[in-house]
């Protein structure tokens, strides 16, 4: 950053608060002005209400950080008794390239966007964040634990209750933000709210990102969504209120399936009719805790999982999408490494990936003082060989020595009718020692029906420690130890592996460098090693070398090679007929991926993974075109092929995963997306399609239509019907509000 400029934004945050215009801002608070007459909610800033709001200065985040923007940029936040509100006058040399996004929660990076991005409780670990486009478009998302690990702390299925209206010039474009106080979760101390606040205009035909306050490089692009680094903003004489929201569902379809005839020589096609009837409620007990009600829950509308191939002996973990369990989630969170948990919620309602019909259930999630909260009860029906079950979780967490230092625990327990039982407890810790160096410390323990289990040993218990230093630039680490004992099964969770100890390593280093083509470099040295308690010995291990980049317009890459060790006490199988035997394995091999600038309205990824494979070899390519046409029709595709190549054996498992996405949107209101996957292994073409009428938030009409194609039919005797499945679904839904 030029010196200049680096002494004028000192400046300008040093000296605002000498600025007569009831905006005061510091480098420690900014305090929010109140809107002294009504907002003409139109998209266009220019009412007097505004004109008393000083905008805030933003600086470039990217490309070269702290730098001006080179697009004039007036974004305001104020709020009056019922709303907060965000302004924005947003003037854009080439108002022709500007991207435009219509569908409702529709993230992504090829169209232009305004963000604000709100620590509500200002407890440095959470933010929403509200975005719109020059369409008007809504997406809301949300980002937990301070942004610690990516993938596993964004949330795109959260919503909430807001709106906004953009209007396109021929200068660039303008919008207005509303958001109810009701739908934000806010402290007030005698009149005093403290939250944190971020602002953000992204701009993907320039590939130019502004934001305030400063946020540090160190972090990344992510870095601007964290909720320490938001800036500490104060709104003064507001209260919250406690809104009832009541949304009753209609649902009707039809559908079929086929089974297998008495004689076993043939096909029967069942034809069912559905129909049901339930409802969600919601219910603001306090400033601070929310109530969720369920009624004969059900989700239909929720988009399919995409299909993939396990070239692995373990289970495939997926994302929830339900849209139940979304907000502040992460109160109920209990990780370990990887994808391992003791609460996973698509335990519940899901059996071996079929749905479970539910009951109902009650959710209340919030902060009690001190203590952030969260509970969760659902029964779910019987269904062929499953007993009706309850689900139930307990979690408390609370802040100590320093904002980002917390404790917690947690109980989950799952019973069905004749009183068969896992009941599991755990405490938890993270610590920020200094610095971006943070400590985690986890113990937890599961007892089940028939298990004989003393609280002092540990052959029911999980442990889990790390040690990290956060940051992307210069030197980090990440140092863990994790232990599962022989008869630990979280009843509610995911976990990998059973009945070892494993010891993991890794160290990056990283340069942002300015003015160059390459914008940043990491280089990692990784490395783990999983031991067996019942075998006494190594059971896997490995170690891997990586080189990542990015450029100044966002071209994305990485390379690495990995040394593998692998035991096998069994085998496993990659399909019916192919399979990898026990054995002890050592091998090298190689995985890359590279991809263009995601703010473009054509573009490709691609990532392969080459070289030695147990006794054999596997050569795997997967290639993701994408497309934008005139912002209204979107076309992803994603095409993968794995071979595993077992000369000694000759033995080849070839496997093809084809997956097609296209979103039609009209307006901002209505969509319609098709997702259709072909999956070799499974011989089968899965189609969902979707049409969603969504005229405001809260009133949701949809027609939802799936059909499976079994593409070999000769696989089983006697030979399998064309069509495997087929359902067609309407569903409506209605918010009331009281």
């Amino acid at each position: 950053m030029k010196p200049t400029l680096r002494l004028a934004g000192i400046l300008v945050l040093g000296f605002c608060q000498f600025i007569p215009n009831r905006v005061v801002c510091s480098q420690d608070r900014y305090t929010l002005p109140r809107l002294e007459s009504p907002v003409n909610f139109d998209g266009i800033v220019n009412d007097t209400a505004w004109d008393r709001v000083r905008s805030l200065p933003l600086i470039t985040f990217d490309p070269v950080y702290g730098d001006p923007p080179n697009e004039q940029t007036e974004i305001k936040v104020a709020y009056d008794n019922d709303y907060l509100y965000l302004g924005g006058e947003l003037q854009d040399s080439h108002p022709d390239k500007m991207k435009i996004q219509f569908k409702r929660d529709d993230w992504k990076y090829s169209c232009d966007w305004i963000m604000l991005v709100l620590d509500t409780y200002r407890d440095n670990e959470n933010t929403v964040v509200f975005a719109t486009s020059p369409s008007g478009g809504r997406t809301d998302v949300s980002f937990s634990n301070d942004i610690s690990n990516l993938m596993q702390d964004m949330n795109l299925s959260w919503n909430t209750f807001w709106d906004v209206k953009s209007v396109r010039h021929p200068y660039g474009w303008s919008t207005e933000m509303r958001i109810p106080f009701s739908s934000l979760r806010f402290r007030d101390d005698e009149g005093q709210v403290l939250m944190g606040l971020t602002v953000i205009r992204y701009i993907s035909n320039l590939n130019e990102t502004y934001v305030y306050p400063p946020t540090d490089i160190k972090h990344g692009f992510w870095g601007n969504f964290k909720a320490s680094q938001t800036m500490e903003s104060m709104i003064e004489g507001v209260t919250s209120t406690n809104p009832l929201y009541i949304t009753p569902y209609l649902l009707g379809g039809l559908g079929h399936q086929f089974d297998l005839n008495e004689e076993g020589n043939g096909y029967k096609r069942h034809t069912n009719k559905a129909w049901g009837i339930g409802l969600d409620a919601k219910y603001r007990l306090t400033d601070f805790l929310a109530l969720d009600l369920t009624l004969n829950t059900d989700f239909a509308q929720v988009e399919a999982d995409d299909q993939v191939v396990n070239l692995t002996r373990f289970s495939l973990f997926f994302p929830e999408k339900r849209l139940f369990f979304q907000e502040r989630r992460s109160n109920f969170e209990f990780n370990f490494d990887l994808y391992n948990r003791l609460f996973y919620t698509r335990r519940i309602g899901i059996h071996e990936g079929n749905p479970v019909p539910i009951y109902g259930g009650i959710r209340m999630v919030g902060r009690v003082r001190s203590w952030d909260v969260g509970f969760l009860s659902m029964q779910s029906a019987p269904e062929e060989d499953l007993l009706s079950e309850n689900f139930a979780v307990m979690r408390l967490r609370r802040q100590v020595i320093n904002p980002s230092t917390y404790v917690g625990g947690i109980v989950t327990n799952r019973m069905d009718f004749k009183g068969n039982y896992n009941t599991a407890y755990g405490v938890d810790g993270i610590f920020r020692l200094f610095g971006d160096d943070y400590l985690k410390a986890m113990w937890a323990q599961t007892f089940e029906t028939g298990s004989q289990k003393s609280p002092l040993s540990l052959n029911p218990a999980r442990i889990y420690l790390n040690w990290e230093r956060r940051s992307n630039e210069g030197f980090a680490y990440n140092l863990s130890y994790s232990r599962a004992g022989e008869s630990y099964n979280p009843g509610i969770g995911f976990e990998l592996r059973q009945d070892y100890s494993k010891y993991g390593t890794s160290f990056l280093y990283g340069w942002i460098l300015e003015n160059r083509w390459i914008r940043s470099h990491q280089v990692n040295l990784d490395g783990y090693l999983y031991t067996s308690h019942s075998s006494h010995r190594t059971e896997s291990a490995e170690v891997w070398l990586g080189w990542n980049f990015t450029s100044a317009e966002r071209y994305n890459g990485g390379l690495t090679l990995r040394a593998i060790y692998d035991s096998l006490e069994e085998a496993f199988y990659l399909s019916d007929n192919d399979s990898v035997p026990r054995g002890t394995y050592r091998f090298v091999n190689m995985v890359g991926d590279i991809g263009t600038p995601p703010g473009k309205n054509f573009g490709i990824s691609t990532d392969f993974e080459l070289g030695p494979y147990y006794d054999g070899w596997l050569y795997s390519v997967g290639i993701s075109p994408r497309a934008i046409v005139k912002s209204r029709i979107e076309f992803r595709t994603t095409y993968q092929f794995n071979r595993a190549k077992f000369p000694t054996r000759e033995m080849q498992f070839d496997a093809h995963i084809l997956r097609l996405n296209t979103v039609l949107t009209i307006n901002t209101k209505f969509s319609i997306s098709a997702f259709i996957q072909y999956n070799s292994a499974v011989e089968a073409v899965l189609s969902n399609i979707r049409i969603r009428y969504n005229p405001r938030e809260g009133n949701d009409f949809y027609i939802v239509y799936n059909e499976g194609y079994n593409t070999d039919r000769y696989r089983e005797v006697p030979a399998l019907p064309v069509t495997s499945e087929r359902t067609l679904m309407v569903k409506y839904t209605y918010t009331f509000i009281f």
